[in-house]
């Protein structure tokens, strides 16, 4: 695998949807914090479990989302498996990683670079400062990841609901 490279965010721009509608002085201060993260295919972007205190935003490219899960494999025996949950385009998502930004917790899931990609790294402590400084373009930005969780949110208990109905089904056989 290939090093990563790491530079400032210059070449941020409203192509990034989570930056569209934005005054490009704020995307200016925007790309003032973010360090562009150029990451080549099968490279681990976030491992679930561990720590997280950044996001990125997601200009180009494709990553896997994978999500380790226990399964019982006998009458006493459990083993681990990794499960590929869904891949992500840059042209329709615009960033990942998001929950580090509003609690200090673990990783929920494994991304990895399916394809060279280019990040946009955005650490928790300069997105504080940033809000602080901007309240404004922090609060703009915090709704528009809160309209994502939300649609998130929303998909999850659809999937749920499908889920619990299609169990429901099989076990009443």
């Amino acid at each position: 695998m290939g090093k990563l490279s790491v530079r400032k965010g210059k070449g941020l721009s409203s192509q990034i949807t989570l930056l569209a509608g934005l005054e490009s002085g704020d995307i200016t201060e925007v790309a003032g914090i973010a360090r562009e993260v150029r990451v080549p295919a099968g490279q681990v972007i976030m491992r679930e479990g561990e720590i997280g205190d950044s996001m990125f935003l997601f200009a180009a490219g494709e990553v896997l989302v994978t999500k380790n899960l226990t399964l019982k494999t006998g009458k006493r025996g459990f083993s681990q498996a990794e499960k590929s949950m869904v891949r992500l385009d840059a042209r329709y998502v615009s960033f990942f990683g998001d929950m580090a930004l509003f609690e200090n917790d673990v990783r929920s899931a494994t991304i990895t670079a399916s394809t060279d990609c280019l990040l946009y790294e955005v650490s928790r402590a300069d997105f504080e400062a940033l809000a602080s400084r901007s309240p404004r373009l922090g609060y703009s930005l915090v709704r528009k990841i809160a309209t994502v969780l939300c649609g998130r949110v929303r998909q999850g208990n659809q999937d749920i609901l499908k889920l619990t109905t299609a169990l429901s089904i099989a076990l009443s056989k």
